[in-house]
């Protein structure tokens, strides 16, 4: 039975780190310390130590959600390839394909060796983050959908503006502006795939954004107003 609650803020990222709860296998201290002492990319304007973070922590939330079903080994799988599936990303647009073989060849690098004979588990869940899609997420198992809906929600936070707008718009060479006016269309298709991603992420969340970015756009928009003596 999937628990069928609402998630809110749960779990500080020490506390999912050290896994105080006792939700997964083991704990991820050696793979947090190996992203915050090697991974290049964590000053990069989007693809950042605030957005890795933020990807594994969805998925922890997406594992006390879905508690009864996923076992604590596939739990412990998700949130590492969450950790990784961004490592050393070049923060730069183009073929997603080279950023996913760096995040494998920084895992392998830093695997543990408890998971040497998960490693292609991991993998796979990584892999299912290159972007475009090559699967539709309906025909992914729940753990790649899990992970691409953690992916995708990153204009649902309360940090959209730096993290999206201005990150994406340095890391695509293209103006700020530019990038704000995409976000009405953006949100306008976002579906999550997952039944935790939906409660989480309502409709009308996703229309609250939409209207956001639609004020935001319109006092751009305005003209100046002059100075007056």
């Amino acid at each position: 039975m999937v628990r069928k609650t609402t998630i809110g803020i749960i779990g500080s990222i020490p506390s999912i780190v050290k896994n105080d709860g006792g939700l997964y296998e083991g704990d991820l201290r050696s793979y947090f310390r190996a992203v915050f002492h090697h991974a290049k990319n964590l000053t990069h304007p989007y693809h950042n130590f605030r957005y890795v973070c933020h990807v594994m922590w969805l998925c922890y939330q997406a594992c006390i959600y879905y508690i009864d079903k996923l076992t604590p080994r596939q739990m412990r799988n998700l949130l590492i390839a969450g950790l990784f599936h961004d490592f050393n990303h070049t923060g730069e647009g183009g073929l997603d394909s080279v950023n996913i073989a760096r995040a494998l060849e920084g895992l392998r690098e830093h695997l543990a060796p408890e998971d040497v004979d998960h490693f292609e588990d991991i993998a796979a869940i990584i892999r299912w983050t290159e972007f475009p899609y090559k699967t539709p997420s309906e025909e992914i198992g729940l753990l790649g959908q899990i992970v691409r809906d953690a992916d995708r929600s990153q204009a649902m936070s309360t940090a959209w503006i730096q993290q999206v707008i201005i990150g994406l718009s340095e890391e695509w060479h293209r103006s700020r502006f530019e990038v704000l006016k995409m976000q009405e269309g953006f949100h306008a298709s976002l579906k999550f795939t997952t039944d935790w991603a939906k409660e989480m992420f309502t409709q009308n969340d996703i229309d609250a954004k939409i209207a956001e970015a639609r004020e935001l756009v319109a006092i751009l928009e305005e003209e100046p107003v002059a100075a007056t003596a």
